[in-house]
């Protein structure tokens, strides 16, 4: 899949110039040995053990030289005009700091690729589905939207985040303490109160399979609690980071509130199941990492 995504950016070079560089975040397959081998031009850097998404992109840092830096993750496939077209709408759009494009899924299908920034009250309504009931809450997902016509927006996902030099400078890249999830929603923020602008570019469109970044640590044994236990705490401490100790305990009540709804939900459904449909896993793995970050002010890693 690296070779892949490699062959397509070349091939979207046409006449710009640029340099590659293939972090190697603790892979399990000969990833390493064959970009070595295939691509003596791209700039290798392989880390011995799985230190996040963020702190792998932060190591380019040091290395690059260019007016922008483009991160790509290795399940994203650029077209063949894809960089040419999203280059120049930076330099014509200099208010802009970071630009992400339309995601597509391998079949096609649409995945939401321009979002609003989470609150506690916006993923306490997602959860428990009472966005129905008040329709004018931007939901983080929201997808409700012309996906063809360029928007600014609150975040862009980090399969495809072109960031300005500029950026880079004065903002920084991914703060070191998200393991994965949150370091692009921080970011954007960071940049965004920094006074740039974060755009929707929609005539670009890259094909994201999705998944693959996050299973790379052979010391998980479980997925779904790898998924859980990373994205609560880095949850908990975005909010702290830039929303303040309100509204990390703003968060927690909601949390609790939101599994009693939906205890509730279910038991209107199946009301004999009651072990069943309480779930202490989830609210004890909460629990546990509020407390084990100190709500947010801490990072486990």
């Amino acid at each position: 899949m690296t070779k892949k995504a490699i062959h397509l950016v070349k091939a979207s070079q046409h006449d710009l110039e640029i340099e590659i560089f293939v972090v190697d975040n603790a892979s399990r397959d000969e990833s390493s040995r064959l970009v070595a081998e295939e691509f003596p031009d791209v700039h290798l850097i392989s880390n011995q053990i799985n230190v996040g998404f963020g702190r792998a992109n932060n190591q380019i840092l040091p290395h690059y030289h260019g007016r922008y830096v483009l991160l790509l993750n290795t399940d994203a496939f650029v077209e063949s005009d894809t960089l040419q077209k999203t280059f120049e709408f930076m330099e014509q759009h200099p208010d802009t700091g970071i630009l992400g494009v339309k995601l597509l899924g391998r079949d096609g299908v649409l995945q939401p690729s321009c979002r609003y920034f989470p609150t506690p009250f916006n993923i306490f309504l997602n959860k428990t589905g009472l966005f129905k009931w008040l329709p004018s809450v931007q939901l983080v997902d929201d997808m409700t939207w012309d996906h063809n016509a360029v928007r600014e927006c609150d975040w862009v996902p980090g399969c495809y985040y072109l960031i300005r030099k500029e950026v880079v400078e004065r903002v920084g890249l991914f703060d070191p303490r998200y393991f994965l999830y949150y370091e692009e929603v921080d970011h954007c923020y960071a940049t965004k109160q920094a006074g740039w602008k974060v755009t929707y570019f929609p005539d670009a469109p890259v094909v994201h399979i999705g998944g693959e970044s996050a299973k790379t640590d052979h010391a998980i044994s479980s997925v779904s609690r790898q998924v859980s236990a990373l994205q609560i705490e880095s949850e908990l401490l975005y909010f702290r980071k830039n929303l303040g100790l309100m509204a990390v305990l703003i968060h927690a009540v909601l949390f609790i509130v939101a599994e009693a709804i939906l205890v509730i939900k279910q038991l209107l459904k199946t009301p004999t199941k009651l072990f069943q449909i309480l779930n202490f896993k989830a609210l004890g793995l909460f629990l546990k990492l509020s407390f084990l970050t100190r709500l947010g002010s801490r990072s486990l890693r």
